[in-house]
């Protein structure tokens, strides 16, 4: 544990006679299991876990920091020769008051009673696997790297809840409580090759209904389960050496009409397979063939009212495993591999991928590699054929620090370039992480790019430093990207621009004020200029996060922004930003109620000067769920803007209902119904899973866009896909 507030709570508790957290990550032991549990989630009774010494001692982050759970929880760890399992008891003095919010796969466990696991299998105190679960049974994984600091692309980690692997969990709710079991086959992880291995490990329960959040190796606040540097260990691990190889094939159908096909019903069939083999228990090969991701759930619309590119996330499965390795830049603005630039056109169009390979994993005792060779089919008019190439090295050192380089390379066939040109794009860049202490990291990252047609400025970097306690975050930044700066196998925001950001963020925690849980006020600066000195980009923020026991949540803010055009631009059709700098104030309020009730509501409220007019932006959302089979969420955006020029007062909406229901934590229905009035465009999503594993099963897609909108005349292009794929474990 760290931080000055956290040992002098410590301290007090201690003197009260209250029992206090160790002050060194707490040890606990493997155990061979004489056969494998009965595996129906009743720890309780099963002769297998009769000779298994449970973890317990649990301190809370949450709400009241370094003091004992208020409900008991055991932890028991076996294995067998080829599955690690996991059995967890949370025992509660009112059972029938034990929240369960979802049972789908990789819904967020914040809002339920719940329990997580993080594994440190190499033992590096740096990057790791979680599992989770809730008293439904539900399956929650993810993949860490580098602590999760940050988005993927800030820093090169951050917590990937798109990561699934084969695994199993069990619950089981009586009058003690819950209880659960997990089995995940060591086929499932990555880790070193000694027979016998120590391992980190931690264990967080979400008490739902009071706010509670307990760890068993403790945690300052600032801190959650994805700091595994602070995590405990677990010994006697006795680990087979892998043998793995699994085969994923699919095969597709496909009808589709109207929209901008011709007339009648056109149909398509296709078959395509992932192949996935472990070199050596801590590095894996993956081939694809055909790939096609057409169960994977449509992006969320997004309404732009600047002029930058707006930037959506990865949700296809084969470039999620590993994906932090690959990861380098800042999130959101230069990230220098993205993986969308693969696949898909700059309008979201999917484009045929031929095939693909990645090598990714672990050398030796701290060398993260990952390779990566994909090819793509030319479309006429629309992209040409690609070959793509990633190579990524990453060096972990002592204390949450870390040196690495990336290449990346698309060679094109120059199907849309005059005859003869040279139709390729490089980027080189190098990266680096050094903590210190507990609180201190500093980053940084440079990069250069080889295109055709472009020379110069051609260069990117950035440096930041990051100080994180128990009462204060802060950061300091620097970065730059050149003119003719052009990674196209990554993600540039806008470019030619050096910017500066800051953050200051204190958290206070009342002894007794208002019911509140937490304070805090923060205030954030971030400046982009060009190289000619001319402001383009400014917005210091201000705000106050009040936090109460309860889970409700309001934040108070004000924005000072600066917007420098140099060039006019559309904000919609007909309506133009002329150049000019532009400076407004807005004032900014948030609400959220307790995300942990059956129904609960939100709305985020922005008023003040725009582009030299005025906007109103209203964002109310709406939850409701009934136990954990049925959820439904509605969403609107609203803006109402001014502006002193041409047509310029209009009106923006895009709203948004999600529906989904559980027949079980593997068999999913799933609405997603999309309205956006600045295209005039309804797009419905319907998905239909019904899982084997990780995500394979399957799948029935019914697709859907009304390109007039509302309440206009049918102009649908429609389309229903029929998918499925199984795993095949031929080394079994």
């Amino acid at each position: 544990m760290s931080g000055s507030l956290l040992l002098a709570a410590v301290a007090s508790y201690a003197a009260e006679g209250v029992p206090v957290p160790p002050q060194t990550p707490p040890v606990t032991q493997a155990f061979r299991l004489p056969a494998a549990p009965r595996f129906d989630g009743q720890v309780i009774g099963d002769p297998a876990w009769s000779s298994v010494q449970p973890a317990t001692r649990f301190w809370q982050v949450r709400p009241d920091e370094g003091r004992p759970a208020t409900q008991r929880t055991e932890v028991y760890i076996g294995f067998t020769s080829d599955s690690l399992y996991i059995g967890v008891i949370c025992f509660d003095d009112e059972p029938t008051e034990i929240i369960t919010s979802d049972s789908r796969r990789d819904s967020s466990l914040e809002d339920t009673d719940s329990f997580q696991v993080i594994l440190d299998s190499f033992h590096d105190k740096q990057n790791g696997f979680v599992f989770g679960t809730n008293a439904a049974g539900i399956e929650f994984d993810g993949q860490v790297v580098k602590e999760a600091t940050g988005v993927f692309g800030s820093g090169g980690g951050g917590f990937n809840v798109n990561w699934d692997t084969s695994w199993n969990v069990k619950a089981f709710e009586s009058d003690f409580g819950w209880s659960a079991e997990m089995r995940i086959p060591f086929k499932s992880l990555r880790y070193g090759a000694e027979e016998i291995q120590t391992w980190g490990i931690n264990f967080q329960r979400n008490i739902r209904r009071n706010n509670e959040v307990v760890y068993w190796s403790p945690l300052s606040r600032q801190h959650d389960i994805y700091r595994v540097s602070d995590a405990g260990t677990v010994e006697g691990l006795e680990l087979p050496s892998q043998r793995n190889l699994k085969v994923t094939p699919y095969v597709l159908g496909k009808a589709a009409r109207g929209g901008e096909l011709p007339t009648g019903t056109h149909y398509d069939e296709d078959f395509g397979f992932d192949i996935k083999y472990s070199v050596t228990p801590s590095l894996t090969l993956d081939a694809t063939y055909n790939t096609d991701f057409a169960q994977v759930e449509v992006d969320e619309q997004q309404i732009n009212l600047n002029r930058f590119d707006l930037f959506f996330p990865e949700k296809r499965p084969f470039f999620l495993e590993n994906a932090g390795q690959f990861s380098v830049g800042d999130g959101q603005e230069v990230e220098l591999f993205f993986s969308r630039r693969i696949g898909i056109s700059d309008d979201g169009e999917a484009i045929p991928i031929n095939a693909g390979l990645r090598l990714s994993g672990r050398m030796g005792d701290a060398t993260n590699v990952g390779l990566l060779y994909m090819t793509t089919e030319a479309v006429p008019g629309i992209a040409p054929g690609n070959d793509y190439a990633v190579a990524r090295v990453n060096q972990e050192l002592e204390n949450r620090s870390s040196i690495g380089a990336l290449f990346v390379s698309r060679s094109g066939d120059g199907s849309l370039l005059p005859p003869g040109s040279d139709d390729h794009n490089r980027t080189y860049a190098i990266d680096g992480r050094w903590g210190i202490g507990d609180n201190i990291d500093l980053e940084a990252w440079a990069a250069k790019t080889d295109t055709p047609g472009l020379s110069g400025s051609d260069v990117a970097f950035s440096i930041s430093a990051n100080y994180s306690s128990a009462a204060w975050t802060n950061t300091l930044s620097y970065s730059q990207v050149g003119a003719d700066f052009n990674p196209e196998v990554g993600f540039l925001a806008r470019s030619n621009y050096r910017k500066y950001s800051g953050l200051l963020f204190r958290r206070i925690r009342p002894d007794d004020f208002w019911g509140l849980h937490e304070l805090r006020p923060h205030v954030s600066y971030t400046g982009f200029w060009d190289f000619d000195g001319f402001h383009e980009t400014g917005r210091l923020h201000i705000d106050n996060h009040w936090e109460w026991k309860s889970g409700l949540e309001v934040h108070t803010g004000v924005n000072f922004t600066l917007e420098g055009v140099k060039e006019a631009f559309d904000i919609i059709d007909g309506v133009t930003v002329e150049p000019g700098t532009y400076k407004e104030e807005e004032v900014q309020f948030v609400f959220a109620s307790n995300e942990g009730a059956a129904l609960s509501f939100g709305i985020n409220v922005i008023v003040g000067g725009f582009f030299g007019g005025d906007k109103t932006f209203l964002g109310p959302s709406l939850r409701y769920r009934i136990g954990e089979t049925f959820s439904t969420e509605l969403s609107w955006n609203y803006n109402d803007i001014e502006l002193p020029v041409t047509n310029g007062d209009f009106e923006i909406n895009l709203a948004r209902l999600r529906v989904s229901y559980s027949f079980t934590p593997k068999i999913l229905l799933q609405a997603l119904v999309q309205y956006d009035d600045r295209d005039d465009i309804v797009a419905t999503n319907l998905r239909f899973s019904w899982l084997q594993s990780a995500n394979a099963g399957l799948f029935l897609v019914y697709n859907e866009v009304d390109e007039r909108g509302l309440g206009a005349p049918p102009d649908k292009g429609r389309e229903f896909i029929i998918k499925y794929s199984r795993i095949f474990d031929l080394l079994n």
